[in-house]
């Protein structure tokens, strides 16, 4: 047999173009789109009933020195990213209101696949972003709806990344950056293909390290990504490996209050994160004939994850968790009633998450006619299986102004002393552990989980005419959660902690889709589909109303959670104006049921438990408008969502003005916190000469509710907003600030100048006006007020500033290519 030349071309180059791109389209060669995360034969994009949505090679490397999050920022309808944990390499994806989040306890509604391999941790269903190397990167498609063949927690939709391999990449690359921040980051790669052109190879190490703009806020990162193929007539094995070693501080909120005159301040420290982790993929693809095609792949990933942070640190009894909690129990003076005892310090929480993953996966794609029409018919099944191991510790300094509790030497943890003027905090907001009122260590929380899905697979296009194409499909998803509680000390006293429980889930989901395409210029699609997420490990731990939890501080014995069931409607329409300019449009609504919230337990301010509550909306409208003249590229797109709770519930919220005993009432037609309702982004991108580009971008996000705010009754500055009755604003205009943050504007500047000989120069430039924004928001408390001393309690808006002005420059130097690339 021949060597399918055509056929590997489009499995490299599947789903590498977007309608909204600023490439020109040619070729169906290169307009194909894979239906599954799997290597497949491939489709015309133009008869997929979805606005896929791409970042090829070309478009990332044009827009210089920019990470996958900053491009989909940039460039893609519906995305915004936020740094809810105050790092850039810890960014929270949000597309159409779902989000892909590295932070535990947030909602999770993306799945991330790299090379076919869902990179979903199974602790949360949390995407570290740190562990996908940016350099590594050879496309990315952004998939919307709830597409069940990209499977569980595919809520809103699935970001599919493919990595680059030495057929792409040949020859040496070294790469420097240096600019604002002491940001510092070094590449080295090197790429190439054997003689008779069966092998190829790629490897690349990338070092980054910078202090970061905001105080006390250093990160670094270590990362390694190498690829080796083998591929014949018939036959294409690729084996992958991704290593990261990464250090990062992430100073999330501060409150607003302590942000004037110096946005680069933080609230407290350490908020520490190290990312260990190691991952090997074997993908393979097989023809059986010119159109029979079997591919798969199995994996083995290992993810050691260890955090630790400072916190302020309040227990208390008048809220009736003296039974629950170990220091309100056991610190507590003798006889104290519960109106006289309040515990407050700072407080260590360290945590150490282990996690071991294997999969499994393979499917057959037929494409064939039925009955003279034209048809692709993929079939297929996966195993996926995990072992989860968590430990979280806490170590308590308190205060000297806790009241009614029994204090404790250092020394002499069993005994009582004197009150003294010890600090529990120092002059940069670091916990202090060694004080008066430092008490030993304690684990809050030991769990070990076992998960596993098991799922089957099938989707069908079939191309009724010339005009008219039909695709079908259907994932059956079977998931296991099952933890064992296994804390020592304290906590395990009786049978009220434990988290050992056992919950099974599944389902059926179906999607159906049509595309009319009238002319070879235009296409018009609608779409049907459903997709679910079972509840993890973190959540089945924290489920029960009647003890609650600090989450992901503690866990309690808790009853089963149902899954989250997303079903979406899509339509939309696609086309050309002319050669040079493309367009396209969609509407949407994506409704979840049974979602699943953080919610209060009775009489606390600051325990409560995950809870299916109802149903969650999301509406919008997406339009996108690129082209190209001669050296002049452009691209535009305007974006509407709408995401709303449509359920009756209850949240837990004390800083809310409109909070009754600490509790908010959501009602349907709330608008959800975090998702900017207008977004509007524009790119273009000039060739000065051949050698020399320059381009801009161009982001505006409207305000967004912070969160604390999901009811949209929160007025600034009102008594309600004080914990003082004697000057309820406490002579701080800020204190518990807007229940929003305002709308922004960011310009962004890049060029790229080829010196020749191999060597090239590159600048990015972010930011340009230095306007003063903020990314996030939430209501909250703290203890510190503007000048930064410990004291009373002052309700305020905790916000995360967008970075100022800033700048960087880098060199890249290539040789020994492939002859073509000379």
């Amino acid at each position: 047999m021949k060597l399918k030349l055509s056929a590997i071309v489009a499995l490299a180059l599947a789903s590498s173009v977007s309608l909204g791109a600023a490439e020109k389209l040619t070729t169906s060669t290169i307009n194909v789109y894979s239906a599954t995360p799997l290597p497949s034969l491939g489709l015309p994009l133009n008869i997929i009933p979805a606005n896929i949505q791409i970042a090829t090679p070309k478009a990332i490397n044009a827009q210089s020195g920019v990470t996958l999050a900053d491009y989909m920022s940039n460039n893609l309808q519906s995305v915004s990213v936020t740094e809810m944990g105050g790092n850039p390499w810890q960014p929270e994806i949000t597309f159409r209101g779902y989000s892909a989040s590295p932070l535990l306890g947030m909602p999770q509604g993306m799945s991330t696949f790299v090379d076919g391999v869902r990179v979903n941790e199974p602790f949360g269903d949390v995407t570290l972003w740190d562990k996908i190397p940016n350099f590594a990167i050879g496309g990315m498609q952004l998939v919307p709806g709830s597409n069940p063949m990209y499977g569980l927690n595919t809520l809103g939709g699935a970001i599919a990344i493919q990595t680059k391999s030495g057929r792409q990449a040949q020859g040496v690359g070294i790469e420097a950056e240096y600019g604002s921040w002491n940001r510092q980051r070094a590449l080295v790669e090197y790429g190439g293909v054997s003689k008779d052109g069966s092998m190829d190879f790629y490897i690349g190490h990338q070092t980054t390290k910078e202090d970061g703009w905001r105080q006390f806020s250093p990160s670094h990162l270590n990362q390694t990504f190498a690829k080796t193929g083998w591929q014949s007539e018939k036959s294409k094995i690729d084996l992958s490996y991704i290593g990261t070693d990464n250090k990062l501080i992430g100073n999330g909120f501060t409150p607003e209050h302590m942000l004037s005159g110096d946005r680069d301040q933080i609230h407290t420290r350490p908020d520490w994160t190290n990312n260990y982790y190691h991952h090997l993929a074997l993908n393979g693809s097989y023809w059986i004939n010119n159109d029979v095609m079997l591919s798969g792949n199995t994996y083995w990933r290992k993810s050691n994850r260890h955090t630790k942070n400072g916190d302020l640190y309040e227990s208390d009894m008048e809220a009736g968790l003296g039974e629950h909690d170990t220091y309100s129990r056991l610190h507590c003076a003798p006889g104290a009633g519960d109106d006289e005892c309040e515990l407050k310090g700072s407080v260590l929480n360290t945590s150490h998450t282990k996690q071991d993953n294997y999969g499994i996966a393979g499917q057959i794609t037929f494409n064939q006619d039925f009955m003279g029409m034209k048809n692709q018919f993929i079939a297929g099944t996966g195993f996926d299986y995990s072992l989860i191991r968590f430990r979280q510790n806490e170590r308590v300094n308190l205060s000297d102004e806790t009241e009614g509790a029994v204090r404790f030497d250092a020394a002499a943890p069993g005994g009582s002393s004197a009150e003294s003027s010890t600090p529990v905090w120092d002059a940069s907001r670091e916990a202090i552990l060694d004080g008066a009122g430092s008490l030993p260590q304690t684990q809050t929380v030991g769990l070990t989980g076992k998960q596993w899905t098991a799922s089957l697979f099938a989707t069908d296009t079939l191309s009724l005419n010339d005009k008219w194409h039909l695709n079908a499909g259907a994932r059956y998803n079977h998931t296991k959660v099952d933890n064992n509680d296994i804390l020592r000390g304290p906590y395990s006293a009786s049978n009220v902690r434990s988290l050992t429980a056992t919950d099974d889930y599944k389902r059926l989901n179906p999607t159906i889709g049509i595309t009319h395409t009238p002319t070879e210029k235009l296409s018009i699609f609608a779409t049907y589909s459903e997709s679910s997420r079972a509840p993890t490990s973190i959540e089945v731990g924290c489920s029960n109303p009647e003890t609650g939890c600090l989450l992901p501080s503690a866990m309690a014995d808790d009853p089963p959670l149902k899954q989250v069931v997303a079903k979406t409607y899509d339509f939309g329409t696609r086309g050309s104006l002319t050669d040079e300019v493309k367009w396209n449009a969609s509407i949407y609504q994506a409704m979840n049921h049974q979602d699943i919230q953080f919610i209060r337990v009775d009489g606390s301010t600051s325990r409560g438990y995950y809870s299916n509550v109802g149903r969650t909306q999301r509406q919008g409208l997406d339009l996108g408008l690129s082209g190209q003249h001669e050296r002049f590229r452009w691209s535009s797109s305007y974006s509407y969502i709408r995401a709303t709770f449509d359920s009756d519930f209850n949240l837990l919220s004390g800083s809310n003005s409109s909070a009754v005993d600490n509790v908010i009432e959501v009602k349907k037609g709330n608008r959800m916190p975090s998702i900017p309702e207008h977004q509007f982004k524009l790119r273009a991108q000039f060739d000065v000469t051949p050698k020399w580009s320059i381009g801009s971008n161009v982001v505006y996000f409207s305000d967004q509710y912070v969160m604390g705010n999901e009811n949209n009754r929160h007025v600034a500055n009102t008594a309600a907003c004080s914990s003082s009755e004697s000057d309820p604003l406490r002579e701080n205009d800020a204190a518990c600030g807007s229940g929003k943050i305002k709308d922004y504007t960011v310009v962004n500047l890049d060029s790229q100048y080829n010196f020749g000989g191999g060597w090239k120069a590159f600048a990015k430039a972010v930011n340009i006006f230095d306007h003063d924004y903020y990314i996030a928001g939430r209501l909250a408390e703290t203890m510190f007020d503007a000048s930064g001393a410990y004291g009373e309690e002052i309700k305020s808006r905790g916000v995360i500033p967008g970075v100022p002005r800033a700048a960087w420059i880098g060199m890249r130097y290539e040789f020994g290519g492939a002859p073509e690339a000379k």
